[in-house]
Parts: structure tokens; sequence; C-alpha cells
């Protein structure tokens, strides 16, 4: 059963919040909201001409899934902002190779693409389609099926529309436009140099054109751009101005930065939360080799030891290498490397596979079948687009990576983790690079060139990802990191602008940057620089606890006692401390609730504010909701039932509460059944509204009781106990970049920490003390990496966790203000001071300035002492 990583459930819900709130708002705003949320420095909206449609990016480097969320992404778009039970979907891809490969993903049973679209709408009620088959689509099929169409933006990105199909006139589109009127300015006309191929007359001449452009444009589509980043240019944006979509969303690991065509990027994941997810191996052992056999000798001693490895653990993969060989202009052609591998190595024949222009000896082979007996890949630029294979753990090249267009490919092919489960052996969940360099600090900076601008990654966290493979060995039997300390190993070779070589180990001071960077100019300086750069953000990355293999104390987690044994207190406990909860101990009712139609508005009040769209962009609009439709409340409420229903709401306590509601609504409120059904999506979203806050209420009581009136049943176990892992911390970007350099913080990032906020002088605080052993920016509602403790509604997600030399942890909750008496930070005192006082840990809920004027610094020396 596939199932959604943590990462990827955060993305699609930042989506979803962002495209509820813009069809209820204007999109800059929702788009200024959504980066707050996130705590991210508000960057502008660019509508790039498209008014108030929403057009927006998510950025995940490779690896990240990009696909699978696409396809979750059609659901998602569909309530929050289409409020379309079956929308026009156009799915552009940047190749006619992943356009096959997409289709015949979308359209297999039983895919993870597929079945989200399945789940979503059924299997009777989809329909996806070849770009090239849209004349199957009938009349019938809209409305009453989700239509996924799967193209290239090169299908529809022309000037002159009257050489491409997808523009052209088509007598099957003909009952699509039936009733349209022939002055509707969004679609094309038939013009002169459509009468001779499709068999009109001059009597054609301006009426509309029956194309699936026009369709298209008629029926406003989702349109999903698959790493469209490299098109994102004026024709681009006319393209699809052409076909007015209702929303765009962009999928890509590298979107456009340019001024003038940068990509909204709604939400950036990381790396190291791929990681976390074990979507990616990582780190990247990275060994330099000053000749080409020599690479390509350890690259299959590599790839043996790991085999091995893999045998001796049980473990169902078969590591493959990938060589990347010069063209037939270079030294080491693909015929050379095949050559020394099978007579100076002794590989088989059967074993290598060529994949070039003119060879393909890996079509119809699946690598996966264990009896496969392919270990090594030799290509020259890219395999073929889409290739996939998580096997691939060894990449070795034996050109020049930093010129190498395709370099950022191969290794993308290496990072991907088999089954996206870690593997026993360590040494299996990390990748394998041999590279031809003079020095190491040189080729990782051409890797890191690579990883940055093809691949999605951030610079500041290649350095704990981008290590020396020669620093240990690769194959140690120790958990990750090493446990021995790195930083005396790691060392960096210098070729001075004189031909002579300085090796130099720790961080590199001013002087001897100076005398390295001596001599160079332009463009070779700035390469130089760069190689000086990343030598001191290994060192730094190196320097953190985590890394030198520093344990951090285990906390322990709050239980609760229930019969005679502590079990896990979790927000859910608190529904049921007095014999569980029920919707209909709640008045039926949405106070907050209000439909007003006049003229061409709509409006729609919900909880939180006054919210308008509109229904009709020409003439005046009468007032539907006073026309009755041909069903009754029962089928409204059914379907109600399908988009609210809730794991802890028995459906028919459910049912019976959609019913008395619906009546409340229409006898009681007075609004009419159309009204209702006109705006159901929204409707559906008010309702889950008051669902949450009816929830929250009931658990409200139990928190009360046990937190406040009666805690003798709270108490730890050692069963249930928070440990932070030294190789895990998901991380989103911004990381902080700020001077002042942290010392004691666990691991080598640090998310989310401006050095102009409050936040950042309570953990300069905790770095400064000298009673503090290391701390760590603790991260909200990341699987399986943050310390949470329970509240009446969700987590609670304290700002630091701490550990003293004492063995003391410490967990800090940062309040800005004096907030004794608000709600939110008295539940967050109370749950923090109840964990304290069964685990023996300390909890301190820090203020710029408490009530006796101390600061941060002076309030945690309280508390220690």
């Amino acid at each position: 059963m596939f199932e959604l990583k943590n990462y990827q459930n955060e993305t699609l819900q930042i989506l979803r919040e962002f495209l509820e709130e813009a069809r209820l708002m204007p999109v800059e705003e929702a788009f200024t909201r959504a980066q707050q949320r996130q705590n991210r420095q508000p960057l502008p909206y660019l509508h790039h001409s498209f008014a108030q449609v929403p057009y927006v990016c998510l950025r995940l480097p490779t690896g990240g899934g990009k696909t699978v969320l696409a396809s979750y992404a059609v659901g998602i778009a569909k309530r929050a902002y289409l409020e379309q039970d079956y929308p026009i979907v156009l799915w552009l891809v940047p190749t006619n190779t992943i356009r096959e490969q997409t289709l015949e993903a979308l359209q297999k049973p039983g895919h993870p693409y597929r079945a989200a679209l399945e789940d979503e709408f059924g299997v009777d009620r989809l329909m996806v389609l070849d770009i090239g088959d849209v004349t199957r689509i009938r009349k019938q099929d809209i409305g009453n099926k989700a239509i996924i169409v799967v193209g290239t933006l090169a299908t529809l990105r022309v000037e002159d529309t009257s050489g491409r199909k997808v523009y052209a006139y088509h007598e099957d589109f003909e009952p699509h436009f039936a009733g349209i009127s022939p002055h509707d300015a969004r679609l094309e006309k038939v013009s002169e140099a459509d009468l001779k191929p499709n068999g009109l007359t001059a009597a054609n001449l301006g009426k509309i054109k029956y194309s699936f452009a026009n369709l298209l444009a008629l029926k406003q589509p989702l349109v999903i751009m698959d790493e469209a980043h490299n098109a994102r240019t004026k024709l681009t944006f006319d393209t699809l101005k052409r076909i007015h979509p209702a929303c765009v969303l962009e999928l890509t690991a590298t979107p456009d930065t340019s001024r003038e065509s940068a990509s909204n990027v709604l939400h950036h994941v990381s790396a190291s939360q791929l990681k976390a997810a074990n979507m990616i191996k990582l780190p990247i052992m990275l060994t330099e080799h000053h000749e080409w056999d020599g690479a390509v000798r350890d690259a299959v001693l590599t790839r043996k030891q790991l085999a091995q490895e893999a045998v001796k653990s049980g473990d169902s993969v078969r590591p493959i290498a990938l060589f990347q060989a010069e063209n037939k202009s270079g030294e080491v052609t693909f015929e050379v490397l095949k050559t020394f591998l099978i007579e100076q190595l002794g590989i088989a024949a059967p074993q290598i596979a060529i994949v070039t222009g003119n060879q393909r000896e890996l079509d119809g082979i699946d690598l996966f079948n264990p009896a496969c007996p392919i270990e090594y890949i030799i290509t020259v630029e890219a395999l073929k687009e889409g290739w996939d294979c998580s096997f691939a753990y060894v990449f070795c090249s034996v050109k020049d990576v930093k010129s190498s267009k395709d370099a950022e490919q191969l290794l993308g092919r290496v990072l991907r983790m088999p089954y996206a489960q870690r593997r026993q052996h360590e040494a299996l969940n990390r990748a394998y690079a041999h590279l031809v360099s003079p020095n190491f600090a040189k080729a990782a900076a051409a890797l890191t060139d690579k990883m940055v601008q093809s691949m999605g990654f951030d610079p500041l966290e290649l350095p704990q990802h981008l290590q020396h493979g020669n620093q240990y060995s690769l194959f140690d039997n120790t958990e990750y990191p090493s446990s021995r300390p790195a930083i005396a190993e790691e060392f960096s070779e210098f070729i001075l602008n004189n031909g002579e070589q300085l090796a130099v180990t720790g961080l590199i001071d001013e002087p001897t940057a100076t005398l390295i960077l001596q001599g160079f100019t332009g463009k070779q300086k700035a390469e130089v620089q760069q190689q000086v750069e990343q030598h001191n953000l290994r060192v730094k990355a190196q320097l953190a606890p985590a890394m030198r293999g520093e344990v951090f104390a285990p906390l322990p987690l709050l239980c609760v006692r229930e019969e005679n044994q502590l079990r896990l207190l979790e927000p859910e406990s608190y529904l049921y401390t007095k014999g569980g909860w029920s919707l209909l101990d709640f008045p039926v009712e949405l106070p907050q609730f209000e439909i007003r139609e006049s003229g061409r508005v709509f409006e729609v009040f919900l909880q939180g504010g006054h919210v308008s769209y509109k229904l009709a962009e020409q003439g005046e609009t009468p007032n539907l909701n006073l026309i009755e439709l041909d069903i009754d409340d029962t089928v409204l409420v059914r379907w109600l039932d399908r988009e609210v229903r809730q794991a802890d709401v028995s459906p028919s306590e459910m049912i019976r509460w959609l019913v008395q509601l619906v009546g409340h609504l229409t006898k009681v409120r007075g609004f009419s059944l159309t009204a209702l059904v006109r705006s159901k999506f929204l409707l559906a979203r008010a309702i889950k509204d008051r669902i949450a806050f009816c929830r929250h209420k009931a658990a409200e009581r139990g928190f009360q009781h046990w937190l406040f009136e009666d805690s003798s049943l709270l108490g730890v176990s050692e069963t249930y106990q928070y440990t932070f892992k030294p190789d895990v911390y998901p991380a989103r970007v911004p990381f902080y970049r700020g001077k002042y350099a942290f010392t004691k913080h666990y691991y080598p990032v640090i998310e989310d920490l401006s050095s102009s906020g409050e936040e950042f002088e309570c953990a300069q605080a905790l770095d400064q003390h000298p009673q503090v052993k290391h701390w760590i920016r603790n991260l909200v509602n990341r699987e399986a990496a943050s310390f949470r403790l329970p509240l009446a509604r969700g987590y609670f997600y304290p700002d630091f966790i701490a550990e003293l030399h004492d063995g003391r942890t410490v967990v800090v909750e940062y309040k800005g203000e004096y907030l004794q008496t608000a709600d939110d930070a008295r539940e967050k005192a109370a749950v923090g001071q109840q964990w304290a006082q069964q685990s023996g840990g300390l909890f301190l809920l820090a203020l710029a300035k408490d009530a006796q004027g101390k600061n941060i610094y002076q309030q945690l020396n309280q508390l220690f002492h």
C-alpha cells in the first residue's frame, strides 16, 4: 500500500491552504499568507499577466516524487479552488519520452499515480488521454468525468497556431460549442489558413474554431507543468493564456529565478527532508582520483563491497555502478572503458550494458529482477530520459564533471533509495561517486555546482551530505556518522597559481585564503574562492556534535495511566477522558456561515471574515438560488458525507448530524437547497471547520481535567522516549545564514532562525551558556524528527531542546512578550511543566523580559540553578 511521506503531505497541505485562500481573496495576498505561515520572508507574487489566476511552483529536489505529488494535487485543486466534481486537467511535461512514461503510469491500474486519481474520482469517472487522442472526449464526458490530458509544452507553444493539431479545427468538437456566443473573446476563430485543410468554406470565416485549444479555453483547465522551468518565456506565458487556465501548478527541482520570469515558489522541500523520509541515499561519499583507471577500479571495488554487504545483511538490492565515458573524440570512450573492465578487472561481458545513442542494451531489461546479470552500465551522455533504477549506487565519471551537462542526471539516478526504505547496513544508505580530479576540493566544488544548479540542493546542506570517501572506511559497521572525529581528517589540497600544492586541514583563515587565491583572476579566482568556502563549510559541518558522533540524551514522553499501564498521551486521549465525545453533544448549526447574492456577486461568509467571488463576468446574473433543483436534500447530505467524513465519527452519527444540519440551514436559517448545492464546496469547508471546533471543545474538557485538576494519572515510562538521531534533521529552507557562529547546535544546519529575530537571542543564550552541552532548534511536525507534547488541539512543538553537561534535558518555548494569561501560552506552559515534573527535566516559557525584568540568559541561569 503506497503512503505519502510526511514532507509530501506537508507540501499538499500548504498547497491546499493557499488555494482555499486564493479562492476567496487576491492571489497575491494568499501567496504572502502562505509564506508567512512557513516563517519565510515573503517574496512578491509575480502575476506574469495572468491577473488573479493562481500560478505557483512546488520546489522539490531530484528524487522528491514530483509526479506523485501532482497526482494528489488534482484532488486538492478540485476542492480548494476549482470547486468542480470532475475537472479537466492539462498535464504538460518537457519531452515526448517523459510524456509516454507519464501517460503509461497514469493509465496503469495499481500504479500510485493512477491510484491517487481513482481514489479521488472513481474508476468509471476518470479519463486519462494522450493529447493526440482528445477527439475521444464526448460532450457528456465533461462535468461527469475527470479528464486528464497528457502532452508536451512544445505541442502548444507556437506563435502561429495553424500548423498544430491541438489548435486545428475538428468536427468532433462541434457539440462542445453548442450555444456558445460566437463573440466570446476567449475563443480563436476560423481563419483563411483553416479553410482548405479542413474542407471549410468562406462562410465559416470568423466563426468559433472547433479545436481542442478552444475547448480548453472554454472549460478553463487546471494546468500541471512538470519540470517546465526552462520554458518560462513570454511565448510560454502567451501560450498558456490562450487556453485560459483556472490554475497553474509547476513542479521542479530548479525553478526559474530570473527577475522577469521567476517562479512563484510556494513551498521548498530540502534534500535533508528527502533523506529523513528515506527517499534518497545520503551522504554521497566522494573520492577523487588522478587517473581514470584508478577511478574505474575503485568504483568496481565499491560496487562489489556493497553487493557483499547486501548479501550478508539479507537485503534485497543488487548494487549497480554507472560509468560516464567520454565521447568519440575523447581518450576513454565507451569501447575503451568496456575493454578495460573485461580485460583488466575481470568483469564478465554479460555483466556490462552500454547505453548510447546507437546501443540500447537496457531496452527490455528488468534490472530489478534478481536473476538479471547486469552490474555495470556505461553511458556517454544521459541515460534514456526518465530511466530510473534505484539499485544504482556508484557513479564514476572519467570526464570533467564540471563541463559535463549530464553528470547531474546520472548522479540523480544514484541518489534514489531502493523501495524508499532505509537499509539494514549503513553502507547501503549512502551513495558513492568516483571522479577524475586533481584534488578533493576541486571535485567537490564541481559536484556541488551540479547538485545546487540542476538538482535542487541548498549549498548550506551539502557539506554534511557530500563527504570525502577517504575520511574513514566506507564500509565500517558503526552507525553513521563515524564515531571517530572527522575534523582531524577533513583536508583539501589546493593547486596554487605557481603550480605548487598546498594541503590544508581545519578552517582556512584569511591569510591562508589570500595565499591560495594569490595570482588568480577572473573566473579562475571565483572557482578557487568557491573551493575555499566549501572547504570551510565542510569543516564547520564536521564540528557539529552530531557529526562528531555525540549522542543526544533521550527525552521521556508524557504518558497517562490506563488499566494500570502507562500509555502515550496524545491529543486524542483528551477526547476520551469521560466516556468519549459526540458531534450530537453540540448544537447542530453553522453560526458564521452566510450566503447573500445580489446582481453579479455571490458572497459567502465563513469563519474569520468576509469573502467573495464572482459567478459571471458578463451581464447581470439572476438570483439562481431561487430556482429549484430536481433533487432533494438527501443528495446533498450524501455528497457532504463523502467530503467531510471523519475517522472518529461513526458513519451513522455523521449522516444523522448532516441531516439535522441541512434541515437547520434550510428551515431555520432560510437558505434554499439550490443555494447550498451551488456553494457545496465552501459549505463542506465550513462543516469541517465546525467539526474541528467541536472536537477541540470536547478535548479541552479532558485537557483541563488532566493538566489542571487531576494529574495523578500522568507519568513517564522508559518505553516511550524520544531520541534525536544524529543523521536525521529534515530541516526546511531557509537555513540560518547569519554571521554569528553557533558552536553547540547539535546538527550542522539550523532551520528557520532569523538573525534579527528575538528567537535568535534565545538560541544565542543557549549557545553561550556554559552549562549547555548542546541544543537543537526543534522542528515542527517533521516525521519522527520532532519532540512534541500533546495539547487539546494537536501538538506543541517547543522551539528549543537542550542537554546540559550534568545530563538534564531542557525544553524551551520562546514568547516575545509577557503572555502568561494568553490561552495558547497557558496551555503550553501547563503541559510543559507537567512534562518537567514527571520526567525530571526542565521547562522554560522564555520571555524577552520576564516579570522581574530578567533577560533570557538570566531566566536560563535561574532555571538551571
